[in-house]
């Protein structure tokens, strides 16, 4: 009881009562202590009629009045009434209170799909602390400007995107990812909103405007996912359309004729119970259910889906196309080797290449600093001199460095060994006084799950995996060994990778995914059948072209994803067939021995067995 809702146990404790009055009132009249005549008998069980149906009696009326008589509403009131009329008055009572069980069963359901969807709009922040006039002011943070500074107090939600100006602290992104495990940030770290602060404080520069920022990206797809539908939705609405309408129309047929030729109520009965049987309450309800419960499934991994659609689609899904820097790899470069020449060891070599490039912000720099560590900050520099699209040239402790491209070194007469002009990666060559040092080789590794990815995609009956990558063939040839791709594109402009893309589509046999996070991916996420953008932290512009996003940046969620949606698809196959099959039977059932008890079973019975079996793909 305490799981439901006020509105849910309100309607569980109106079922209880109105089936209490009802068994009350049928022993009173097996045990023929109420008298038979109709006037005592029919007011005793309109009690429990009312109490349970009353909102399905006006629901009817109002549908009635705005012209949509054929809906389930008015199937229930039709099939009571005239149960009533004829004088079925437990089997009445008794149709319209399994019914509301089975529409209790589907609240409940819906909720329980519906909470891990609407914790995502848990995310959004209610203020922010922002810095003006010399003290702190709590705004709405559609009211922050960007490069104004926020501050973030320990526990409290991040309410824009930026970057950390000051303090050390580590963000909970839970809500976002799906994923525990908090990240530690620290001035110059980007911060998303929507995440949880730690136990830090920090400073943070506004960088979007909150209609931009990553919390209001993710509540439009929440709000705008439950709203497009799956072909199987449309499909079951078109079929309600038609069948429903056919369905009253013959029982009115099977009431009518029979009835005139043979002057026997009995035909009435039957037709009441066709009403009864043939509600398509099953497959309108459990079908949207399903799929409702599935994006919720995935939402809880920190996937979001934009729409059913795009989830009945994944289920065919037989070609995933990856792009690769941000995406199988982490698109921060890294030195991978270093290869000092004889007379030099690796650590000095790092130190006065660090130290040659401290005052630069070239991503070639910061990853030296990185691998250096402190061993460079006891050189001293001066003299540094930036020689463009080569390198640069410093002094380090007395002696002249040299640390650049290979047309660095060829400018001053210094030739680098041959092994190193197919090596994959950004080779950074280092020279000390005219003599040639080493290298050190700056390269983009792999994420920690990439080739995780690739097996548990193989086993997921993925037939074809591609790599498209506007990078070096060298490059792109060592990651695609790495992680066990044999069909990779390299050296590709964006209009190149759609062609690519396109020639991909004329191959497959089902559902092309595209996966992708940089800007220059939007035309391609926008072409495939289905675009899957890597959204922490990917860019805008592939976000807002892509059908699915992956919330923690992580290649392995797509197989995920893939098991999310096949067995969506499974439960919806599952209720579709076996709902007609129970139904279809019922009806030749009740032609030749008609009762409104096993009828009732044909509808609500399968109708809550549908809705139990489409809740498992909430889990």
């Amino acid at each position: 009881m305490r799981r439901l809702t006020k509105k849910q146990r309100r309607n569980l404790i109106r079922i209880l009562v109105s089936a209490g009055l009802l068994l009350a009132v049928e022993i009173l009249c097996l045990t023929k202590v109420l008298p038979e005549p109709v006037y005592i008998r029919l007011p005793l069980f309109l009690v429990p009629y009312f109490l349970v149906g009353y909102d399905v009696l006006r629901k009817s009326v109002l549908g009635i009045a705005h012209g949509q008589l054929l809906d389930e509403n008015f199937l229930m009131t039709i099939a009571t009434v005239g149960a009533m009329a004829i004088g079925e008055y437990p089997e009445a009572v008794f149709v319209m209170l399994f019914y509301q069980v089975g529409e209790l069963f589907q609240n409940i359901a819906v909720g329980r799909s519906r909470k891990s969807i609407a914790a995502l709009m848990d995310i959004r922040p209610e203020e922010a602390r922002v810095e003006r006039d010399g003290g702190e002011a709590v705004v709405s943070p559609d009211e922050v400007a960007v490069g104004e500074v926020v501050v973030i107090r320990p526990w409290e939600k991040i309410p824009l995107d930026g970057v950390v100006i000051e303090g050390t602290s580590d963000v909970n992104t839970l809500s976002l990812t799906g994923e525990s495990a908090p990240r530690d940030v620290a001035a110059g770290d980007e911060i998303v909103s929507g995440c949880v602060n730690g136990a830090g404080l920090l400073r943070v520069r506004v960088t979007k405007p909150f209609g931009e920022s990553t919390v209001s990206k993710i509540l439009e797809l929440v709000e705008n996912s439950q709203t497009v539908k799956s072909r199987a939705e449309n499909a079951v609405t078109k079929f309600a359309r038609v069948y429903t309408p056919a369905v009253v129309g013959l029982a009115v047929l099977v009431a009518l004729i029979p009835t005139l030729i043979t002057r026997d109520l009995h035909w009435v009965k039957t037709a009441l119970i066709f009403l009864v049987v043939s509600c398509p309450c099953a497959l309108v309800i459990s079908v949207p259910l399903t799929y409702f419960a599935g994006i919720g499934a995935a939402s809880k991994q920190g996937i979001l889906i934009k729409g059913a659609n795009y989830l009945e689609a994944l289920a065919n899904t037989d070609t995933v196309v990856f792009d690769k820097t941000g995406t199988l790899t982490e698109g921060s470069f890294r030195v991978s080797s270093v290869r000092p020449a004889a007379g030099f060891e690796a650590e000095r070599l790092l130190a006065i290449a660090a130290a040659a490039e401290r005052n630069s912000n070239h991503p070639i720099a910061r990853s030296l600093a990185a691998a250096a560590g402190d061993t460079a900050e006891a050189i001293t520099v001066h003299s540094v001199e930036e020689l463009a699209g080569m390198g640069v040239r410093a002094v380090a402790n007395g002696q002249t460095v040299l640390v650049g491209n290979a047309r660095l070194l060829a400018a001053e007469g210094i030739a680098p060994p041959d092994d190193l002009g197919a090596v994959a990666g950004t080779v950074a060559y280092v020279a000390v006084d005219g003599v040639y040092a080493g290298a050190a080789v700056i390269s983009d590794v792999c994420k920690a799950d990439a080739a995780e990815a690739m097996r548990d995609l193989r086993a997921a009956g993925v037939r074809r995996l591609a790599m498209l990558t506007g990078d070096r063939a060298a490059v792109a040839a060592s990651v695609a060994e790495e992680l066990g791709l044999t069909d990779y594109r390299a050296e590709l402009l964006p209009a190149a990778k759609v062609e690519a893309v396109e020639r991909l589509l004329d191959e497959k046999q089902g559902t092309l995914a595209f996966v992708g996070d940089g800007t220059n991916d939007a035309p391609v996420l926008a072409r495939a059948d289905v675009g899957i953008a890597m959204g922490a932290f990917g860019s805008d512009a592939a976000i807002e072209a892509a059908d699915v996003v992956l919330m923690d940046d992580k290649p392995s969620s797509i197989a995920r994803l893939l098991r999310v949606a096949r067995r969506t698809r499974r439960i919806v196959w599952e209720n579709i067939l076996f709902a007609l099959a129970v139904k279809i039977g019922f009806l030749v059932w009740n032609l030749f021995m008609p009762n409104m008890w096993a009828a009732t079973f044909a509808d609500v019975g399968v109708a809550v067995l549908a809705i139990l079996n489409a809740s498992r793909a909430g889990k």
